[in-house]
C-alpha cells in the first residue's frame, strides 16, 4: 500500500512577516483593537487625516448653488396709515410711461394681497441715479 503525504502549505506562501502584515490590516479594518492602544490611535489618525485632507484631492462637486433673486421678489411691510408699503425689484419692472409702470407693479402685487388700489409709489435709485428698487403704498379693496 502507497501513502500519499498532503502539503498544508504551498509552496510560495507569504513568510511569516507577510502573515502578520496581513493580520494586523485584516485587524484595522474589523476595528479589533482596545481603546488607547497604538494600533487604535493609528486607526483614528488615518481616518482624521482622510475625512480633512480628501476634499484638497477628492472633487466631490459639492459648490453651493448660487442664490439667485427671483426677478419679483417683493418685501411687504405695513404703514402708518393702516396700508401696506411694497417695495419691488426695479429689475421686475421694464420702463415706460406711468400707466405702464402702475400696472405692472399691480400686475407683481395683486397675486400677492389680492386686489388693490396704489395710492402712490416712489422708485429708490443708489448713488448714480440708477433705479434699484419702487416703493408701492397700497390700500386693499374691500
Amino acid at each position: 500500500m502507497q501513502s500519499v503525504e498532503i502539503s498544508t502549505t504551498a509552496s510560495g506562501a507569504p513568510s511569516l512577516p507577510m502573515n502578520a502584515a496581513w493580520r494586523t490590516i485584516r485587524s484595522y479594518i474589523l476595528w479589533q483593537h482596545e481603546r488607547g492602544t497604538l494600533h487604535y490611535d493609528i486607526m483614528v489618525t488615518l481616518i482624521l487625516i482622510f475625512i480633512f485632507a480628501s476634499p484638497y484631492w477628492i472633487d466631490f462637486k459639492d459648490k453651493p448653488v448660487p442664490y439667485n433673486l427671483h426677478q419679483t421678489e417683493v418685501a411687504v411691510m405695513p404703514d402708518a396709515q393702516g396700508g401696506l408699503v411694497y417695495e419691488i425689484s426695479a429689475s421686475a419692472i421694464s420702463p415706460g410711461d406711468e400707466r405702464s409702470v402702475d400696472d405692472q407693479l399691480r400686475h407683481i402685487i395683486e397675486p400677492i394681497s389680492g386686489a388693490v388700489t396704489i395710492v402712490k409709489y416712489e422708485s429708490v435709485s443708489d448713488l448714480r441715479g440708477k433705479v434699484q428698487t419702487y416703493r408701492v403704498w397700497v390700500k386693499r379693496n374691500q
